[in-house]
């Protein structure tokens, strides 16, 4: 009954044309067909199969996923209110990156190339900078100047939107011995030898 309930309230009236054997003349296979209008443009943009090279245009990916977040209002209850609200801020953030260089981002493997590299480049900048020795000189066992460090140098000319969230995750941070303990994975090791296999590390990830 409640399976019933749910394709009353997205279906019209008139009955579905088609099926899984009967597609529609543009290829959808019957999808839309039946829907109300709002869940036919859904359906309509997100149903589609990926192209055959997999490279996922960030401009019609933007086009389509800007049809989710309303579904939500469908469902009435204030409970799903911060699940539009995620998903709205995770697609504001890729059309913030992709607003930046269409021609750069213009797939979504653009991007996540690039992100990747931006990781990668704040894990190296973080761990150099802790196996030179900078630190607070008030708090030498805080990790906070390693990192900030890291940040000034990675994701934050990219990223303005990730001060939110890097500004309260330093306070999170652990201390340098406690992070260090972490890496040797419970082995028995000075600090000193567990730094000179980071800058092993270092050495062959250039």
């Amino acid at each position: 009954m409640f399976k019933n309930t749910i394709f009353s309230t997205l279906a019209s009236p008139e009955p579905v044309v088609g099926g899984c054997d009967d597609p529609s003349a543009d290829g959808s296979w019957g999808i839309t067909a039946g829907l109300d209008p709002e869940m036919a443009l859904l359906a309509e943009h997100l149903l589609k199969p990926l192209p055959a090279d997999n490279q996922i245009k960030t401009r019609h990916f933007l086009e389509a996923v800007s049809h989710l977040p309303p579904f939500f209002d469908c469902l009435g209850s204030p409970m799903f209110t911060p699940i539009k609200a995620d998903i709205s801020g995770n697609i504001t953030k890729i059309k913030t990156v992709y607003d930046t260089n269409p021609a750069k981002f213009r797939t979504l493997q653009n991007i996540l190339e690039v992100e990747k590299d931006i990781g990668l480049r704040f894990i190296q900048v973080f761990l150099q900078s802790t196996c030179d020795g900078e630190q607070d000189e008030n708090h030498p066992n805080l990790i906070c100047v390693n990192a900030t460090k890291a940040y000034e140098m990675a994701p934050k000319k990219y990223h303005g939107w990730i001060m939110q969230i890097f500004q309260p995750a330093l306070y999170a941070a652990p201390y340098k011995t406690d992070f260090l303990k972490a890496l040797s994975k419970g082995q028995n090791v000075t600090e000193e030898e567990c730094l000179q296999k980071i800058r092993l590390f270092l050495v062959n990830h250039r």
